[in-house]
């Protein structure tokens, strides 16, 4: 069975560092959207002036950003936990 030290811990851990790599991959996708495009990222897909193409360029990007950078951040964050040495039981 897997080493289940500091699990409740690492869960806590992992979950806030993705909601911080959430919070900055937004902010960054959605600079980049407008100096890529020059136009402000779509908001609402269903809005008639926000073309199809856009709206499914827009969704794509930040579906992939936003997993990759969910992973990454709560690899690191747990990573540091699960090398921590062992503490003997008392």
């Amino acid at each position: 069975m897997s080493d289940k030290r500091g699990d409740g811990a690492s869960k806590a851990l992992g979950a806030v560092a993705a909601f911080a790599a959430a919070f900055v991959a937004r902010k960054i996708i959605n600079l980049g959207w407008k100096r890529l495009t020059g136009k402000e990222p779509p908001s609402d897909p269903q809005d008639p002036r926000v073309g199809t193409g856009e709206a499914l360029g827009f969704a794509i990007v930040m579906g992939v950003v936003m997993a990759a950078a969910r992973v990454l951040a709560i690899r690191a964050a747990t990573g540091r936990i699960r090398r921590a040495p062992q503490q003997p039981a008392e």
